[in-house]
């Protein structure tokens, strides 16, 4: 059974608590399902005055290893601002993008910082250089939902 599904959901609760607590920042993964892509999204950055990251559409353990990178780089500098494309190590362009209503999706990164959280998601584009917001995205597969309206869109 689940954490979740185990009464209320506060031991899980105080686990990511004391997680962050001991290294700063979580990621939490949650599986692909059918038509649903995989996606990921930190929980303590907040706690930084800084939004919270998220990836949809790569495997959990990837978008884990994006974000943690991330979240490592913007204890020091800042995120990627929205609407800036920003290429990485291995080939990877990423442009963020902030969320409308990020406690909608960050479930656990609002029970433990409020409904006021700040979040913004990587976007990122397929191995040739297109967003989602391109109808060629992926060859028309998709794959990788936008959970808010980029900067000049």
């Amino acid at each position: 059974m689940c954490f979740l599904c185990d009464g209320d959901g506060s031991g899980y609760l105080a686990r990511l608590r004391d997680g962050v607590a001991d290294r700063g920042w979580l990621v939490q993964g949650v599986e692909g399902s059918g038509a649903y892509p995989p996606w990921a999204y930190t929980i303590g950055l907040s706690g930084y005055d800084l939004p919270e990251l998220v990836v949809t559409g790569l495997p959990v353990l990837e978008a884990a290893e994006l974000l943690n990178d991330l979240a490592a780089h913007s204890m020091h500098e800042s995120p990627p601002p929205p609407g800036e494309r920003v290429p990485l190590r291995g080939g990877l362009v990423i442009e963020g993008v902030p969320l409308a209503e990020p406690s909608v999706h960050l479930i656990f990164a609002a029970a433990l910082y409020g409904p006021e959280i700040r979040a913004l998601q990587l976007v990122h584009a397929d191995s040739r250089g297109r967003f989602p917001w391109s109808p060629d995205y992926r060859d028309g597969r998709g794959g990788q939902p936008v959970l808010g309206v980029r900067d000049g869109a």
